[in-house]
C-alpha cells in the first residue's frame, strides 16, 4: 500500500502501462476496424470517405494499412513509433476532418485512439517490445 500513494517513477510500472496501451488499443483497432475494412474494401472502396482528395480507394487503402498494418505493428511493438506516427496521422485526420461537427459519441473514439497513440509516439514501446529485444 506503501508504494501506491508513491511519487517514485517505477520502470516496470511505466513498461507494463506501455505494454497494455499497445495491445489494448492496437488489437481493438485492428479487430474492430482494420480487418472489417479489409475484409469489406471491395464494397466500401466506392462510397469511403475522401478528405484528402486523393480518391475513395487510395483514401480506404490508406486507412486500411494504419489499422491492419500499423495496429500489427504497435501490438508486437516493432517498429513502434512510425507506426504510432501513421496511426496519429490517420486518427488526426478521422477526428478533425471526417468526423467534424459530428455528435460527440461519433467523434470521441478518434480522439481517444488519437490521445494514446501520440503518447506512445511519444514515450517508445517500452522494454516488453520487439523494437526492445532488438535494441532500438
Amino acid at each position: 500500500m506503501k508504494n501506491f500513494f508513491s511519487t517514485n517513477y517505477s520502470q516496470n510500472s511505466f513498461n507494463l502501462a506501455t505494454l497494455l496501451l499497445r495491445l489494448t488499443f492496437g488489437l481493438v483497432l485492428l479487430l474492430n476496424h482494420g480487418l472489417l475494412k479489409l475484409k469489406h474494401f471491395g464494397q466500401m472502396s466506392e462510397n469511403f470517405s475522401d478528405p484528402l482528395h486523393i480518391g475513395h480507394t487510395a483514401s480506404l487503402g490508406l486507412v486500411v494499412f494504419a489499422e491492419v498494418l500499423c495496429a500489427l505493428l504497435l501490438v508486437l511493438g516493432l517498429f513502434t513509433r512510425f507506426a504510432a506516427l501513421v496511426l496519429v496521422i490517420s486518427m488526426a485526420v478521422a477526428f478533425f476532418i471526417v468526423l467534424k461537427g459530428q455528435a460527440t459519441e461519433v467523434h470521441e473514439p478518434a480522439l481517444l485512439y488519437l490521445t494514446v497513440f501520440f503518447a506512445l509516439l511519444l514515450v517508445g514501446p517500452g522494454r516488453i517490445s520487439v523494437d526492445a529485444m532488438m535494441g532500438k
